[in-house]
């Protein structure tokens, strides 16, 4: 079978040129990963205009800016809570998003069948990519491209130290959230049976279901075009339990008394409650290089 071909059977189309790419790069995301791979010097001999992201200005006003001078494919290079901001402008504007593994985890660009080993190769998309549409999901009207994490990680994500030993600090974390000392998170939701669910340890809500059942496979999502939230729910005092209740959907509300502590693509984000999540079927144009594998590890191979 072909490239072409096996990229057309997982739902990839050829694209038109764009004139006018614009990409922004974190040089701090990955430790550092796009400076020494030499992504913006590479994206420029494209003719791809390069904004290195620096303390004086919000990625979010670069991106504004960019559409607002003509912009007609925005990309990121970085890490998943980069992604998303870039992502949001392009949903918006109706513009191809590029996702250039450069993050530490690229989880996003994994799950979107992007080679996590190969950033100068992701550039391709830019000059010659293919195309499709995936969902995107969204919580209190906040665009997320891979989950929010509610309980134990939402209270991870804020440790300093968080990004450096990820393991460490959610094991600290949770052993201090399902501790017998541990005080309740004092959320609530109802699954998919109508079962309450009072003060769950853990509440993951993901942009399409992930594969639990396929560990060889890792944490990935097989598809990113299902038109369904994943929901994940571990209640306090049951550690040992892998997951207390896992479910799709395409609408959840998360209840609390307060302001809650958020990872957002693990970004440490405060929401107000009610958190109303929702799934947005189809809405982000996203672009690929052709040579990459363009399935997600856990998805069904053509």
């Amino acid at each position: 079978m072909s490239e072409s071909s096996r990229l057309a059977r997982c739902g990839w189309q050829p694209a038109d040129p764009v004139r006018r790419p614009v990409l922004f790069v974190n040089p701090n995301s990955g430790g550092g990963r796009a400076a020494r791979a030499g992504v913006a010097e590479r994206a420029s001999e494209r003719g791809i205009d390069v904004s290195v992201l620096g303390p004086q200005r919000s990625l979010a006003t670069l991106v504004d800016e960019a559409v607002a001078s003509g912009a007609d494919a925005l990309g990121s290079a970085g890490g998943d809570g980069s992604l998303a901001v870039v992502a949001a402008a392009a949903r918006a504007h109706g513009l191809p998003f590029v996702c250039i593994p450069a993050g530490t985890r690229n989880h996003f660009a994994i799950d979107l069948g992007v080679n996590p080993h190969d950033p100068i190769g992701a550039l391709d998309a830019f000059t010659d990519g293919v195309e499709r549409r995936i969902d995107v999901a969204e919580v209190n009207g906040r665009l997320f491209l891979n989950n929010v994490s509610l309980g134990i990680y939402g209270d991870a994500v804020r440790r300093e130290g968080y990004r450096d030993a990820k393991a460490r600090t959610l094991l600290e974390t949770a052993r201090e959230v399902l501790g017998p000392s541990a005080s309740t998170s004092e959320l609530q939701l109802v699954d998919d049976l109508g079962h309450e669910h009072r003060s769950p340890a853990v509440v993951l809500v993901s942009n399409n279901p992930y594969a639990l059942d396929r560990p060889p496979a890792g944490p990935a999502r097989p598809a990113l075009d299902s038109g369904q939230l994943g929901v994940v729910v571990l209640d306090a005092g049951s550690p040992r339990r892998a997951f207390g209740k896992t479910w799709a959907a395409t609408s959840l509300e998360v209840t609390g008394p307060g302001p809650v502590h958020a990872g957002v693509d693990g970004e440490a984000v405060d929401l107000s409650p009610p958190l109303r999540f929702s799934i947005r079927p189809a809405a982000l144009r996203v672009r690929i290089s052709p040579r990459h594998p363009g399935v997600s590890p856990s998805g069904p191979l053509p």
